[in-house]
């Protein structure tokens, strides 16, 4: 019998049972690690808009749930939003209570099957965020408007915050004060050249053309910010003063053409009794003399 040429590799039984056990301890390793390993929250952003203010982050969770906390500078930690499968979380209430305040927050992701357990679970930091200065400011609402000959009167209504003092919700005047300007952009209907008014009240009053119709809309500006000073502008509103004329113009001509029918109502009568007492006294003029 030839005998067989090479080296000769040893191949037991034991060995081969080694390697598919070694190889079934790193599928369960990897197993076990994949199912309490979680996703750190990360693009952590503040949304807020006349202090209404939400906590935004990311990813959508699978395997995992989150809890925020929220605290002013030199504040404790306050949580919110227990044990989430959200990605956002509303800290309105706690903002509200000093928007003047900086915060910061941060996102805590544990895994579903370990609520509850002991440890700091990974976590993320927010950027810091100040109220007064950074939340966005809401469209403006125009109350009401009127253009009487050469003036233009608009009235602003301040927007309702969910900032509360001793129970009443502040709007943002009371909360801004004098800081909130509103400008007036307007313009003649006609036309496409704006002019703009200021004012730090809620009321503008300006001059105009008479009898031409203007269109406006108004924004809230906060000039003392750095970022994020101005609203988006208000819906357009527009006089109307040719229909104003129109209506006026009607109510004349019918005054006019009733005291025309009346006029011609009474000469026809006079008229007519003129002609009656014409015939009468032709009548009688007529007549033979008696003799007597």
């Amino acid at each position: 019998m030839a005998t067989p040429t090479g080296p000769w590799v040893p191949c037991s039984e034991a060995a081969v049972a080694r390697a598919l056990l070694f190889g079934w301890v790193l599928v369960r390793v990897a197993g076990a690690t994949g199912t309490t390993d979680v996703v750190v929250a990360y693009n952590l952003t503040w949304k807020s808009t006349n202090f209404k203010t939400i906590l935004e982050w990311e990813p959508k969770p699978i395997n995992h749930v989150y809890t925020v906390q929220i605290s002013p500078r030199l504040g404790n930690w306050k949580n919110k939003c227990f044990y989430t499968t959200d990605t956002e979380c509303d800290v309105t209430d706690e903002i509200a209570k000093n928007v003047k305040e900086t915060y910061l927050a941060r996102v805590f992701s544990y895994p579903s099957d370990a609520i509850g357990s002991t440890g700091e679970p990974p976590f993320t930091n927010s950027p810091e965020f100040t109220p007064y200065l950074e939340t966005n400011l809401g469209q403006p609402t125009i109350w009401s408007s009127e253009q009487v000959g050469t003036k233009l009167n608009v009235t602003i209504q301040d927007a309702r915050t969910l900032v509360r003092v001793s129970g009443t919700f502040l709007s943002l005047r009371d909360v801004f004060g004098k800081d909130l300007n509103y400008v007036l952009y307007y313009w003649r209907a006609s036309s496409t050249g704006k002019k703009k008014a200021t004012t730090n009240t809620n009321e503008f009053l300006i001059d105009v053309d008479e009898g031409e119709n203007y269109c406006f809309n108004v924004q809230a500006v906060i000039p003392s910010r750095r970022a994020n000073q101005k609203s988006p502008g208000s819906p357009i509103e527009c006089t109307s003063q040719e229909k104003v004329a129109s209506t006026e113009m009607f109510f004349i001509v019918v005054a006019v053409t009733l005291v025309v029918i009346i006029f011609i109502i009474v000469l026809s009568v006079s008229l007519y009794k003129c002609r009656k007492a014409r015939a009468g006294r032709s009548g009688k003029e007529s007549l033979p003399l008696n003799v007597a």
